[in-house]
């Protein structure tokens, strides 16, 4: 199994997760050991999810899961880059495709994305 360095960061590695064929940037998360060998084994992002201290297969609720089509690791072994096909559309829990849907104009956010779900009628 490849080995990452999951001590340098109290157990975990931040993930970037990248949409494989147009390069947009989803998501960011964390890995930690068992999120790591879930990935690589099943194909399909999986991620520790720090709010609720479990792991959490991407898509589980939701449907839009992740298909691994590439994996990078840095040249420290601690940051991940997973390229993937998102299917159903969204990476964010709020609906939108890509987590960064905000920018920052004028001192301020203004959402910049597309909405692809509305997350009352998804998350119940």
């Amino acid at each position: 199994m490849i080995e990452l360095d999951f001590e340098k960061q109290g157990g975990l590695v931040p993930v970037i997760t990248q949409d494989a064929a147009s390069g947009e940037v989803l998501m960011q998360a964390y890995m930690n050991r068992e999120a790591w060998e879930k990935t690589l084994t099943s194909g399909l992002a999986h991620y520790w999810s720090r709010t609720r201290g479990a792991l959490w297969k991407k898509g589980g609720i939701s449907g839009n899961i992740q298909e691994v089509k590439e994996i990078r690791v840095d040249c420290d072994a601690d940051c991940v880059l997973l390229k993937v096909t998102q299917k159903g559309g969204a990476a964010c829990h709020t609906g939108y495709r890509s987590c960064f849907y905000r920018k920052v104009k004028g001192g301020a956010l203004i959402e910049d994305g597309e909405k692809v779900f509305d997350p009352g009628d998804v998350y119940t």
